[in-house]
C-alpha cells in the first residue's frame, strides 16, 4: 500500500526511491511485524484470559504437560494478523503471489481456528475428514490460481538441487504435487508445535531461507548466474517471508520456554501452509524438504510409529511425534527446543548451499 505513495513522493522527494526497492520494503516488513507482534502480545493475552481460551491438556501426553493446562492458545491469531497488516503496508499489492499468499494465510487460519474454538468448547476439534477437506479445497484453488498464472512451462517444472539442467515438466500434475506440499506442509508444522517455541523458530529461519530464494528467482541476472528459474515478480514473496520471521520472532517473545501463550492451530496450519506454498512459487520443493526437516522428521515419526504398532504390534517411539519421544527418554524441554532450532539452522545453511551447488 505504501509503495503507491512513494512512488507519488519520488519525482518530488529522491530519498522516497529508496523504498521502491525490495529489500528496503523488506527490512521494513520485519520492523513492523515485530513491533505489532511484541506490543500486541500483552492485550491478546489479558483477552484470551478473559474468554477463558486456555490450553487444554489430554492425557495420553508426557507429564510435564499438566503445568501448560490453562495456558492461553490461539496466539495464532497475533502472528497472523501481524504479517497481514506487515504485507499490506510494505508489499506490492498488485502481485498476484501477495494476494494468494494472504489467502492462504486467512484460510487456512480459519481452518485453525475453527479446530481449536471445537476443541475448547466441545473438548474435541474437526474430524479429521473435515479438516483435510477444506485444506485440500484451498490448498487446489489456490495451486490452480498460481498454475493459470503461469508465464510458462519453467513455472510448473519440478527442480532438482544441485543440478542446474535437471527441470522435470509436470504439466497439470504441478496441481497434484501443489497440493501435497501446500497441505503436507501445513500438517507437518501443527504435528511439530508441541513445545514452547519448538514450530515457530524453524518457521523464521525456514521462511528466512526461502526469502533468499525468492529474491534470487525474481532477478533475472541473480536466477541466471546461479542456475535458477526465472519467474517474474515472484522477488515481492520476500517481502512477505520478511513479515513472517518479523511476527514470527516477535511472537516467540511470549512463545518461548516457558510460554505465557501457545500459537494453537490458528497459526501453525496457516504457517505451515504459507511456507508450502512459498516454495511451491520459488519452485523449491525440494529444499524445503531439506530445510524443514524437523517438520520431515515429526511427519515420519508418526507415520512409522503408527504403521509399525498395526502392522507388528509394536512400537517404534516411546511416544510420537518425535519430540514426545526425546522427553520421555528424559530430556528437558528446553534442551530438545534448542536442539531442534540448532539442527534447523543447519539445515537451512544446507539448502542455502544449493544456491551455489549446482
Amino acid at each position: 500500500m505504501l509503495i503507491w505513495l512513494f512512488d507519488w513522493l519520488t519525482p518530488h522527494y529522491s530519498v522516497f526511491n529508496a523504498f521502491g526497492y525490495l529489500t528496503t520494503r523488506g527490512v521494513f516488513a520485519v520492523m513492523t511485524a515485530i513491533l505489532l507482534s511484541v506490543s500486541g502480545g500483552p492485550w491478546l493475552m489479558r483477552r484470551l484470559v478473559a474468554l477463558k481460551v486456555g490450553e487444554s491438556v489430554r492425557d495420553y501426553v508426557p507429564d510435564g504437560h499438566k503445568d501448560k493446562h490453562g495456558t492461553p492458545t490461539m496466539g495464532g491469531v497475533l502472528v497472523l494478523a501481524s504479517i497481514a497488516i506487515s504485507v499490506l503496508l510494505w508489499g506490492d499489492l498488485e502481485s498476484r503471489f501477495t494476494w494468494l499468499l494472504l489467502a492462504t494465510l486467512t484460510g487456512f487460519g480459519l481452518i485453525g481456528a475453527a479446530d481449536d474454538y471445537r476443541k475448547l468448547r466441545q473438548q474435541e476439534g474437526l474430524s479429521v475428514r473435515a479438516k483435510f477437506l477444506l485444506q485440500s479445497v484451498l490448498a487446489t484453488a489456490v495451486i490452480f490460481g498460481l498454475y493459470l498464472g503461469a508465464a510458462g512451462p519453467h513455472e510448473v517444472a519440478l527442480y532438482v538441487p544441485l543440478f542446474k539442467e535437471v527441470a522435470l515438466p509436470l504439466g497439470l500434475w504441478f496441481i497434484v504435487f501443489g497440493w501435497f506440499v501446500v497441505v503436507g506442509s501445513s500438517n507437518a508444522v501443527n504435528l511439530t508445535d508441541g513445545l514452547d517455541g519448538l514450530a515457530v523458530m524453524p518457521i523464521v529461519l525456514v521462511a528466512g531461507g526461502l526469502g533468499v530464494f525468492a529474491y534470487a528467482s525474481g532477478h533475472a541476472i541473480f536466477s541466471d548466474y546461479l542456475g535458477l528459474p526465472y519467474i517474474v515478480g515472484v522477488g515481492e514473496v520476500l517481502v512477505f517471508c520478511a513479515a513472517l520471521c518479523g511476527a514470527g520472532l516477535g511472537f516467540l517473545w511470549y512463545n518461548a520456554y516457558p510460554a505465557q501463550m501457545f500459537m494453537g492451530d490458528v497459526g501453525s496450519l496457516s504457517l505451515g501452509a504459507v511456507i508450502g506454498l512459498i516454495a511451491v512459487m520459488v519452485r523449491q520443493e525440494i529444499v524445503l524438504a531439506v530445510m524443514g526437516g524437523v517438520f520431515v522428521a515429526e511427519t515420519l515419526s508418526v507415520i512409522v510409529q503408527v504403521a509399525s504398532f498395526k502392522l507388528r504390534g509394536r512400537r517404534i517411539f516411546r511416544m510420537a511425534p518425535l519430540h514426545h519421544h526425546f522427553e520421555l527418554l528424559g530430556w528437558p524441554e528446553s534442551r530438545i527446543i534448542v536442539r531442534f532450532w540448532i539442527i534447523t539452522l543447519i539445515l537451512v545453511l544446507v539448502g542455502l548451499a544449493t544456491l551455489k551447488l549446482r
